[in-house]
């Protein structure tokens, strides 16, 4: 994940305030969501306005009369009806066999969670409410792994594969990696794997199927392969990757190194099955090259390239190192290569955003209800303002990374060159649950600085790069200077819209 947070979901108790009474003996019962705290026992929660099971009938015809003097008498017995309905569906709803289990509250913990934190209000075009009530009825809770069983099932219905549900051993796991980006754990120096990033392929229905290859970090037994962005891990150790999700493949693609595990990859029409010996990955977000390139006359333009792999915790300083180092080499114009960087920790790629620019907003934050926040640029950070930039992106650019393509875009600082990127346009925050369990939920999606929505379509760039382009650093020149080079860019062309 790029955006995640850690909460606590609110007590069994909290959440059900206002879907159920609650007895003395701790047993809740289904009922009205028309419910307030009775002033004379603190225990109870009675449906509101009146109490028809102390109402006696004698009272009853009383207040019958009184309202006659106001009101048609086929009105008041309409009313009167309703009352004594009420009372006996006061009743009913106290029956024993209608409370709630400990593994109905924990059901209701994680769908009250979906309620209040869910970006999307219309919850995939259905009844939030009805799908609780049929879910009670309906789903069988008699042990724990059939109540993760239904919290699975509720998920489903959201169509969204970046909502999930971790099981406590797996919930602690993410928390153990503190973040991890689209299956990769990848904020730290390094990890042990075969240094992929990998998410859900987006297509025109959205569904998911397989995972996908968002990136192969350079070096890595991933890149020395082949694996490239946008293959499909069909299996990983002989077990299909249709269902599975992120965090599970994350930890079967993870393990001692030395170890070996089987892939099969789809790659264009080709399917390969491949055997990868794990490593210890680095993680060494930035790698930067001084390019001189002939211009007009005797002149030379000096290009600092800048290659970020990666948004962790190291990712801002880093860049600011080697903006200051190709800066002390007289550097008048600066590449940022965003390919096959499939994010990391989002508040990295904001402090970069803020390098590059002097003032403008970088990013809305947008919930169900609208813009809920915004990250903008003063320009107290700002160190490269003003030299012309130009940025690389392809499809493995992702999340963090799209983010800060798409702000360098708006707000006119940079000129982008490649193919339109990932989209990944959410955002997703972490929730436990009382049993230590926990959901990965989306909360929330970004907006670019001209308020376009990039989920499932991307940034798109203001130029294609010659196919040929090399995404090595050390090639990078000799694709600016050699104009017979079939990946010749020219330089004029590079800073200009």
């Amino acid at each position: 994940m790029d955006v995640v947070s850690y909460s606590s979901a609110a007590s069994p108790l909290s959440l059900l305030l206002a879907s159920s009474i609650r007895n003395p003996n701790r047993a809740f019962n289904f009922t009205n969501p028309f419910i307030q705290p009775s002033k004379k026992n603190s225990n109870l929660v009675l449906v509101s306005c009146i109490k028809p099971q102390k109402l006696g009938l004698k009272k009853l015809l009383n207040w019958k009369g009184k309202l006659e003097q106001h009101f048609p008498f086929g009105l008041v017995r309409i009313v009167v009806g309703v009352v004594l309905v009420m009372s006996v569906s006061v009743a009913v709803s106290r029956s024993p066999s209608l409370a709630l289990t400990e593994e109905n509250l924990l059901f209701l913990e994680a769908w009250r969670t979906i309620d209040r934190a869910y970006v999307d209000k219309k919850f995939n075009g259905q009844s939030w409410f009805r799908y609780r009530e049929d879910a009670l009825r309906k789903e069988p809770m008699k042990n724990r792994q059939e109540t993760y069983t239904a919290i699975r099932k509720m998920l489903a219905t959201l169509n969204d594969p970046f909502t999930r549900f971790l099981e406590p051993e797996k919930f602690k796991s993410l928390r153990l990696c503190c973040r991890h980006k689209h299956g990769q754990s990848g904020t730290q120096g390094a990890l042990t794997g075969v240094g992929l990033s990998i998410g859900y392929p987006i297509g025109f229905d959205g569904s998911p199927a397989g995972l996908v290859v968002i990136s192969s970090t350079p070096g890595a037994p991933a890149y020395r392969s082949g694996i490239m962005s946008g293959d499909v891990i069909l299996a990983i150790d002989g077990t299909s990757t249709d269902t599975m999700g992120i965090y599970d493949a994350a930890e079967r693609l993870q393990g001692p190194e030395g170890s070996s595990v089987e892939l099969t990859i789809l790659s264009g029409p080709e399917t390969k099955q491949m055997a990868l010996k794990r490593e210890r990955v680095s993680l060494n977000p930035v790698t930067s090259r001084l390019c001189e390139v002939a211009a007009v006359g005797k002149d030379t333009s000096r290009i600092g390239y800048i290659k970020l792999t990666t948004f962790n915790q190291n990712a801002s300083k880093a860049v600011k190192e080697a903006i200051e180092t190709l800066r002390s080499n007289n550097v008048n114009a600066f590449v940022l290569d965003l390919r096959d960087n499939s994010g990391g920790l989002f508040p990295e790629g904001i402090e970069i955003a803020k390098i590059w620019l002097d003032k403008g907003v970088i990013v809305y934050i947008c919930d169900g209800q609208g813009v809920r926040d915004i990250y903008e640029a003063d320009g107290n950070n700002g160190i490269a303002t003003s030299e012309p930039l130009a940025v690389l992106v392809n499809k493995g650019t992702a999340s963090a990374s799209e983010i800060l393509a798409g702000a360098l875009k708006d707000n006119k600082r940079a000129v982008l060159f490649g193919e339109p990127t990932y989209g990944k346009g959410k955002i997703q925050s972490v929730f436990e649950l009382s049993d230590g369990s926990g959901m990965a939920v989306t909360v929330a999606r970004y907006e670019t600085p001209a308020h376009t929505d990039i989920d499932k379509v991307g940034v798109i760039p203001d130029h294609p790069l010659p196919t040929s382009f090399p995404k090595k650093e050390d090639d990078f020149c000799s694709c600016l200077k050699d104009s017979t080079s079939a990946c010749y860019l020219n330089k004029i062309k590079l800073f200009s819209r």
